[in-house]
């Protein structure tokens, strides 16, 4: 018997309950005083981007929707009665407080239970001993697709959000090739180094960095894992973009839905989807319709487009 999972990954820009950080504000100086709100750091976030932000997650249907950015729980959960019809649409949620300055961290709302969950927070980056290795987190999450009276079918979730690019793709590189490489760690760890592609998992999340010919790549040891698979190559390469970058006009995958081997075998008819209807009208490239609202730069859903697919389990 297979069972069809619609997955997705969203990074939905500040989901906060309140504040919104300034884009000239160091998250890192915003926060040596502890957490203090002066109107010279931080601006009202506006309810106009949290409708269109839950416009799209309502578009994309997804039974089980990782998140990035969200300020904590208690703002997942209020973001969920407000726009996403209540507990009764997603009755699961996941979540710990993690280690970003800016107090955004990621989480999962489902609509299948969640039997188990464990942060990776408190791991400790080997290129600075002092320094968390986990910006926010790699966030372990269970979820359970099937139960009978002789089994349960779970899929395991690896939700991610990697350091930024911001200070230079080549100077933060170094970060995210560690994260990389300790998400492998924790993937093995879980379901052993011979043939880890054989249980199922996803690897997902923004990692917020990509792929290229030049080399500059902080995570394609991860997303070129042959235990895994970059689902969005499904997709013509004009298409295949889920972030827009205006500093440099750039369009770019940082989102990623990498599903185990055996877990994207089964699933080889699925097409992903980016739905890039909230996406601001600066983003030109995208010529098809957007949610009744979204301006030039605000307000909208997002920087990111939500990803998606389709997931078979058998």
């Amino acid at each position: 018997m297979a069972t069809t999972v619609r997955l997705a990954t969203f990074n939905v820009e500040n989901l906060f309950a309140r504040w919104r950080f300034r884009d000239d504000v160091d998250p890192a100086d915003a926060n040596t005083r502890g957490w203090v709100v002066e109107q010279t750091r931080f601006e009202e976030l506006g309810v106009d981007d949290k409708a269109i932000t839950g416009a799209a997650v309502r578009e994309i249907r997804a039974d089980v929707l990782a998140l990035q950015e969200v300020e904590n729980v208690d703002t997942l959960k209020h973001f969920r009665a407000q726009t996403l019809g209540g507990r009764t649409e997603y009755p699961y949620v996941a979540g710990v407080d993690g280690n970003d300055p800016r107090l955004i961290d990621v989480a999962v709302l489902s609509k299948l239970p969640i039997t188990r969950i464990r942060s990776h927070q408190h791991l400790m980056d080997p290129g600075s001993p002092t320094a968390a290795l986990f910006s926010r987190d790699c966030l372990e999450v269970d979820v359970e697709v099937r139960e009978s009276e002789s089994k349960s079918t779970t899929v395991t979730l690896f939700v991610n959000h990697f350091k930024s690019m911001r200070g230079g793709r080549p100077a933060t590189r170094g970060k995210r090739q560690r994260q990389a490489a300790k998400v492998k760690e924790l993937v093995t760890g879980r379901f052993g180094s011979a043939a880890p592609g054989d249980h199922p998992f996803v690897v997902l999340g923004d990692l917020n960095d990509y792929l290229g010919p030049d080399g500059g790549s902080g995570i394609d040891g991860l997303v070129e894992w042959d235990q895994v698979e970059n689902v969005v190559t499904r997709l013509p390469e004009a298409d295949r973009w889920t972030h827009y970058f205006k500093g440099g006009d750039e369009y770019r995958q940082l989102d990623y839905l990498l599903p185990s081997a055996s877990l994207a075998r089964a699933s080889a008819e699925s097409v992903p989807d980016i739905l890039r209807k909230g996406m601001p009208l600066r983003a030109i490239r995208y010529t098809g319709p957007r949610f009744p609202g979204v301006g030039t730069d605000r307000p909208k859903a997002s920087d990111h487009c939500p990803l998606s697919l389709d997931l078979i389990i058998v």
